[in-house]
Order: C-alpha cells, then structure tokens, then sequence
C-alpha cells in the first residue's frame, strides 16, 4: 500500500500544484488563490484605507502627506486584521472571490476562523512588505506561514 508521501497526498507528499501538499484541490472552491487576485484585493484594500484615511485627515487621496500616509497604513492594518480574523477575508478579498483560512498543525486540515491573532500577526507582516514576497511552493508568503494561514478561492 502507498504511503500519502509516495502518492502526493497530505502535507508530506511531493509538490504537483500549489495546495497539494496540503490537501487543497487543484482549480476550484477552496483551490490556493492566483497572484492576480492577490494582487487586485490588495490594491482594493489600500484603496479603501485610503478613502477612509481621506475622510479622516480632511485631504483629497491625491495629497498624500505624512499625516495621509500613517493614517491610511493604520487603517489599512485595522481593517484587515480585523477582518481577516472575525469574517476570514477584507472587503478585497470579498470581491475577488477570496478567503483566507487557518491550517492546523500537522496538515490535520484546516480552522474555519483564522480569530484575531492570527489575523494581527498575518497583516503587521503584511504591512512590513517583504515578508508578503517571500513564500513557498504553495503560494504562502512568510506573513501566511507565521500566522498559519493561506489564501484560497470562495
């Protein structure tokens, strides 16, 4: 009988598509997000930090400033960490067709609430950039690995 580690299946086995060591389908729900909508839920969610930030300092998007730039980081870390952690995805996420789910140790599957610590810790590395450009076969940046998360479609 084949071991999980021979046939590619589980944590351990060898890598044919991001996810299949950790036992996520290959294309559909629950399969590991692309980088495109990544990308574009991110920038969404700036975008939104950004108008909230607008409305809080009293100046337009397009001046920036000191004042603009920390409110809007600030905003930004808020609101993703606490919607990360209570609903498993940011408005971005959300319009992409997102989530992010917590694994377990071990591979023994996966949590349906990544809870707030998690989603703290996933979004303060985010914030610090390069932890989020830095990942592994299964697309999980080291902000997804410190926080055991990953990012899959809805």
């Amino acid at each position: 009988m084949a071991s999980s580690a021979q046939s590619g299946a589980g944590p351990t086995g060898d890598f044919r598509y991001p996810g299949n060591r950790l036992g996520l389908p290959e294309a559909g729900q629950g399969s590991v997000a692309g980088w495109g909508r990544r990308l574009a839920a991110l920038f969404a969610d700036w975008l939104v930090a950004g108008l909230i930030a607008s409305a809080v300092v009293g100046k337009p998007i397009w001046a920036g400033g000191n004042d603009f730039n920390t409110a809007q980081l600030v905003i930004f870390f808020a609101m993703s960490a606490i919607l990360v952690g209570l609903a498993g995805s940011t408005i971005g996420h959300r319009l992409l067709g997102l989530r992010v789910i917590r694994t377990k140790p071990g591979g023994e599957g996966y949590a349906a609430q990544v809870g707030l610590l998690g989603g703290a810790i996933r979004t303060l590395l985010l914030c610090l950039v390069l932890p989020a450009v830095v990942f592994d076969k299964d697309h999980r940046g080291l902000h997804d690995l410190a926080a055991g998360t990953i990012v899959v479609r809805r």
